[in-house]
């Protein structure tokens, strides 16, 4: 029976797109199929298309083409073994500790206790993407 009919899908990606992936699967030390079957489920109806660049963008886009020049932020690189990258949905702040949730796959949510001087320093305001970091009974809050 062909690989299609059986659920197979095969699909190109650059080399760069491989290593991410790799890299991911070491860190979360899960298997690429269950990376990407995790990353299908999480597609969903009520899911929108990525906006259109504006033309604000467009231009921007098109003078680091033009430049070659782009500001290259390093990889964010940690010892923990798992990175959940999410959207933060909540932040309550207080005088020294603050709550912030994030979103992360299949609409699970995560809450950290962190200091309000981080969630400053992070610009964490809901909508803003954030990783969160998991080490034992921890849970941290990243920003790229």
């Amino acid at each position: 029976m062909p690989r299609k009919e059986q659920g197979w899908i095969t699909f190109q990606t650059s080399e760069e797109e491989r290593k991410l992936l790799e890299e991911f699967c070491q860190l979360s030390q899960r298997t690429k199929t269950d990376i990407l079957r995790e990353l299908v489920r999480g597609l969903s109806q009520d899911s929108s298309p990525p906006p259109i660049p504006t033309t604000q963008e467009e231009s921007k886009a098109e003078k680091i083409a033009e430049t070659g020049t782009a500001k290259q932020q390093k990889p964010l690189k940690v010892s923990s073994r798992n990175l959940l990258k999410g959207v933060v949905t909540k932040v309550r702040k207080g005088e020294v500790s603050s709550q912030v949730t994030l979103k992360v796959v299949h609409e699970v949510e995560l809450t950290s206790i962190i200091t309000t001087s981080s969630v400053e320093e992070l610009e964490l305001s809901e909508g803003t993407e954030a990783y969160a970091v998991i080490k034992s009974t921890d849970i941290a809050i990243a920003k790229d």
